[in-house]
């Protein structure tokens, strides 16, 4: 490895791993069809095993979805949820009352705290064309004093998120869409007032970043402890040092020293997750993260007797209605639209 720079490399599946304080990283991208009238898939889904489809089939996964794709209702405790989407659209209703539609570079921040359930729909609004869709959903982990937090919810807006630009000598252009952190003495938005994210010494930095084919990035030097790592899911090839990394690769990077990436001959596609461990015992069930076996225990007691505030909106899959465009309703009453 290159002077140590690069700590370990590894093949990218469907779920990406990650290092505390991070969970776990899904990436979705399909290739929906046309939507009917219910904002399903406009063509036969015979064969797919409905419920429990995440076999690419024809371009596309229905998921847990059986009229529209996606996530019906389910439960969260003890995380955070960071949905970052590229292209298309997400339905989001929560048992907090709260409800939405984000989408084409908005990214929803959601502390699960203590307990909520909530919706992630992906409905196909165009009836005349394509509805493709192109996500990350992160997990990073709360700490044990903040998972008893109540639940928030917070939109960032494409059009507030902070994007950071440079050339090389080349004039070779890098773009990093700043969705949590700070580079080049430019912070991004405020998240959740209980995440790990909100002290600035944990040095947590979510980025997403476009390189044109020969463009260069240099990240800092940031601390001996720092857990970082460059997913790189679309491109050709990118060099650090004197190592040579093909795309569709996890790239764990030295914390403590400056890294200089360069792009190869294609256009380059990455996800950088970074932060200082929490350093506290993960014990994990499915959605439920706490750090004893103990409150796993109690969470699933306190589960079937609660449901977590129950769940108001009827049916399990709820999506809004096809010309709803961008918005967030919080469960005071407060409306954002974009």
């Amino acid at each position: 490895m290159a002077d140590k720079m690069i700590l370990g490399i590894q093949k990218l599946g469907f779920q990406w791993q990650t290092e505390d304080p991070f969970l776990i990283t899904m990436y979705h991208k399909d290739h929906y069809p046309e939507g009917n009238d219910e904002q399903g898939p406009n063509t036969s889904l015979a064969g797919r095993n409905l419920g429990e489809d995440f076999t690419l089939r024809e371009g596309f996964r229905m998921y847990h979805g059986t009229t529209v794709p996606g996530f019906p209702a389910h439960p969260h405790r003890g995380f955070e949820t960071v949905t970052v989407v590229l292209e298309g659209f997400v339905d989001h209703f929560d048992s907090k009352g709260s409800s939405g539609r984000y989408g084409e570079g908005d990214v929803q921040w959601l502390t699960t705290g203590n307990g909520c359930q909530h919706t992630e729909m992906f409905p196909l609004v165009y009836k005349d064309k394509p509805n493709p869709l192109e996500l990350f959903q992160i997990w990073l982990n709360l700490p044990a004093k903040s998972k008893s937090a109540e639940p928030e919810y917070k939109m960032l807006w494409a059009e507030d998120i902070p994007i950071v630009e440079s050339k090389n000598t080349k004039g070779k252009k890098t773009t990093i869409k700043l969705i949590a952190g700070s580079i080049d003495e430019i912070d991004s938005l405020e998240p959740n007032s209980a995440s790990w994210a909100n002290e600035k010494s944990h040095h947590v930095s979510i980025y997403h970043i476009h390189m044109e084919p020969e463009a260069t990035l240099t990240l800092p030097a940031v601390s001996d402890t720092l857990n970082r790592n460059l997913y790189f899911y679309d491109g050709e090839s990118i060099s650090i040092g004197a190592e040579n990394i093909p795309s569709s690769n996890r790239v764990k990077l030295a914390g403590n020293q400056e890294i200089i990436i360069t792009n190869g001959n294609e256009d380059g596609y990455f996800l950088l997750l970074a932060g200082e461990p929490i350093g506290e015992t993960v014990v994990q069930y499915g959605p439920f993260v706490v750090t004893t076996e103990q409150e796993l225990r109690d969470t699933f007691r306190e589960y079937q007797q609660t449901q977590f505030g129950g769940w108001q909106w009827g049916r399990l899959d709820p999506v809004n209605e096809r010309d709803a465009g961008r918005f967030a309703r919080y469960g005071n009453g407060r409306v954002e639209k974009r």
